[in-house]
Protein backbone atom coordinates (compact mmCIF):
# COMPACT_ATOMS: atom_id res chain seq x y z
CA UNK A 1 0.00 0.00 0.00
CA UNK A 2 1.13 3.26 -0.53
CA UNK A 3 0.42 5.82 2.21
CA UNK A 4 1.74 8.92 0.72
CA UNK A 5 -1.08 9.29 -1.90
CA UNK A 6 -1.28 12.13 -4.43
CA UNK A 7 -5.12 13.58 -4.16
CA UNK A 8 -7.36 16.05 -5.27
CA UNK A 9 -10.16 17.97 -3.67
CA UNK A 10 -13.22 18.51 -5.75
CA UNK A 11 -13.02 22.16 -6.34
CA UNK A 12 -9.31 21.66 -8.29
CA UNK A 13 -8.88 22.15 -11.52
CA UNK A 14 -8.79 19.59 -14.43
CA UNK A 15 -6.04 21.38 -15.53
CA UNK A 16 -4.31 21.31 -12.13
CA UNK A 17 -5.33 17.85 -11.84
CA UNK A 18 -3.71 16.79 -15.30
CA UNK A 19 -0.37 18.35 -14.46
CA UNK A 20 -0.37 16.58 -10.94
CA UNK A 21 -0.61 13.72 -12.79
CA UNK A 22 1.64 13.78 -15.08
CA UNK A 23 4.36 15.45 -12.59
CA UNK A 24 4.22 12.10 -10.13
CA UNK A 25 3.23 9.63 -12.72
CA UNK A 26 0.18 8.12 -11.52
CA UNK A 27 -2.91 7.49 -13.33
CA UNK A 28 -5.22 8.24 -10.73
CA UNK A 29 -6.07 9.37 -7.61
CA UNK A 30 -8.17 9.74 -4.82
CA UNK A 31 -10.47 12.66 -4.59
CA UNK A 32 -11.18 13.79 -0.49
CA UNK A 33 -13.38 16.30 0.70
CA UNK A 34 -11.95 18.89 3.58
CA UNK A 35 -11.80 16.12 6.32
CA UNK A 36 -9.84 13.41 4.27
CA UNK A 37 -13.05 11.60 3.67
CA UNK A 38 -12.90 9.81 0.02
CA UNK A 39 -15.44 11.17 -2.21
CA UNK A 40 -14.63 9.77 -5.47
CA UNK A 41 -11.45 9.02 -7.71
CA UNK A 42 -10.21 10.69 -10.84
CA UNK A 43 -8.11 8.26 -13.74
CA UNK A 44 -6.46 9.91 -16.93
CA UNK A 45 -8.97 8.07 -18.12
CA UNK A 46 -11.23 10.80 -17.12
CA UNK A 47 -8.95 13.19 -18.12
CA UNK A 48 -9.54 12.13 -21.62
CA UNK A 49 -12.85 11.66 -21.66
CA UNK A 50 -13.03 15.54 -20.70
CA UNK A 51 -10.70 16.63 -23.35
CA UNK A 52 -12.55 14.02 -26.19
CA UNK A 53 -15.80 15.88 -25.94
CA UNK A 54 -14.08 18.89 -27.52
CA UNK A 55 -15.47 20.28 -30.53
CA UNK A 56 -11.90 20.94 -33.09
CA UNK A 57 -12.69 24.03 -35.47
CA UNK A 58 -14.58 23.08 -39.48
CA UNK A 59 -11.86 23.84 -42.07
CA UNK A 60 -13.09 23.81 -45.17
CA UNK A 61 -10.04 23.70 -47.50
CA UNK A 62 -11.07 26.08 -51.39
CA UNK A 63 -8.08 25.78 -54.07
CA UNK A 64 -5.73 24.71 -51.71
CA UNK A 65 -6.46 27.10 -49.03
CA UNK A 66 -7.19 25.72 -45.91
CA UNK A 67 -10.43 28.12 -43.97
CA UNK A 68 -11.38 27.64 -40.48
CA UNK A 69 -15.05 29.14 -40.12
CA UNK A 70 -14.72 31.49 -37.29
CA UNK A 71 -17.58 30.41 -35.56
CA UNK A 72 -16.04 27.04 -34.87
CA UNK A 73 -12.86 28.36 -33.65
CA UNK A 74 -14.40 30.51 -31.45
CA UNK A 75 -16.69 27.50 -30.06
CA UNK A 76 -12.98 25.23 -29.69
CA UNK A 77 -11.46 27.82 -27.48
CA UNK A 78 -14.89 27.93 -25.33
CA UNK A 79 -14.25 24.24 -25.10
CA UNK A 80 -10.87 24.08 -24.25
CA UNK A 81 -11.58 26.84 -21.85
CA UNK A 82 -14.23 25.26 -20.17
CA UNK A 83 -12.25 21.44 -19.77
CA UNK A 84 -9.14 22.95 -18.43
CA UNK A 85 -11.24 24.99 -16.34
CA UNK A 86 -13.88 22.15 -15.35
CA UNK A 87 -13.67 21.00 -11.74
CA UNK A 88 -12.74 17.63 -10.75
CA UNK A 89 -15.62 16.83 -8.83
CA UNK A 90 -17.50 17.40 -12.40
CA UNK A 91 -15.54 14.52 -14.27
CA UNK A 92 -14.45 12.23 -11.49
CA UNK A 93 -15.99 8.97 -10.50
CA UNK A 94 -18.27 8.90 -7.63
CA UNK A 95 -18.49 6.50 -4.91
CA UNK A 96 -15.37 4.84 -5.75
CA UNK A 97 -14.94 1.01 -4.71
CA UNK A 98 -12.69 1.39 -0.65
CA UNK A 99 -11.07 -1.20 1.04
CA UNK A 100 -10.91 -1.05 4.76
CA UNK A 101 -7.11 -0.75 6.39
CA UNK A 102 -7.60 -4.28 7.69
CA UNK A 103 -8.63 -6.51 5.12
CA UNK A 104 -7.04 -9.11 2.93
CA UNK A 105 -4.97 -8.96 -0.05
CA UNK A 106 -7.41 -11.82 -1.33
CA UNK A 107 -10.48 -9.20 -0.78
CA UNK A 108 -8.70 -6.22 -2.36
CA UNK A 109 -7.89 -8.28 -5.25
CA UNK A 110 -11.12 -9.83 -5.15
CA UNK A 111 -13.08 -6.38 -4.86
CA UNK A 112 -10.56 -4.70 -8.05
CA UNK A 113 -11.19 -7.59 -10.29
CA UNK A 114 -15.24 -8.02 -9.90
CA UNK A 115 -15.77 -3.75 -9.39
CA UNK A 116 -13.03 -3.80 -12.62
CA UNK A 117 -10.55 -1.04 -11.05
CA UNK A 118 -6.71 -1.12 -11.11
CA UNK A 119 -6.82 0.53 -7.63
CA UNK A 120 -8.53 1.31 -4.18
CA UNK A 121 -8.50 3.67 -1.59
CA UNK A 122 -7.81 2.40 1.80
CA UNK A 123 -9.73 3.99 4.02
CA UNK A 124 -10.23 4.10 8.78
CA UNK A 125 -13.31 5.36 9.18
CA UNK A 126 -13.82 6.44 5.58
CA UNK A 127 -10.40 8.47 5.88
CA UNK A 128 -8.31 8.22 3.32
CA UNK A 129 -5.00 6.43 4.96
CA UNK A 130 -3.43 5.16 1.41
CA UNK A 131 -3.78 3.40 -2.07
CA UNK A 132 -3.71 0.03 -3.23
CA UNK A 133 -2.71 -0.75 -6.68
CA UNK A 134 -2.45 -4.05 -8.73
CA UNK A 135 1.05 -3.68 -8.80
CA UNK A 136 1.33 -3.85 -4.97
CA UNK A 137 -1.05 -6.87 -4.95
CA UNK A 138 1.28 -8.28 -7.74
CA UNK A 139 4.71 -7.33 -5.47
CA UNK A 140 3.15 -8.75 -2.34
CA UNK A 141 2.81 -11.92 -4.55
CA UNK A 142 6.09 -12.65 -5.64
CA UNK A 143 7.77 -11.73 -2.09
CA UNK A 144 6.17 -14.16 -0.57
CA UNK A 145 8.22 -17.36 0.46
CA UNK A 146 7.85 -20.08 -1.81
CA UNK A 147 7.19 -23.43 -0.30
CA UNK A 148 10.06 -25.55 -1.73
CA UNK A 149 8.39 -28.86 -2.16
CA UNK A 150 5.45 -26.95 -3.91
CA UNK A 151 7.22 -27.67 -7.06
Amino acid sequence: MTTEVLTFAPEDTVAAAMQAMVDRDVDGAPVVDGTGRVVGLITTGDLIVQESQLHFPTVISILGANLELPSSKKRFDEDVRRALGASVGEVMSKDPVTIGEDETLERAATLMHDHEVSRLPVVRDDRLVGLISRTDIVRAIISEPRDPGSG
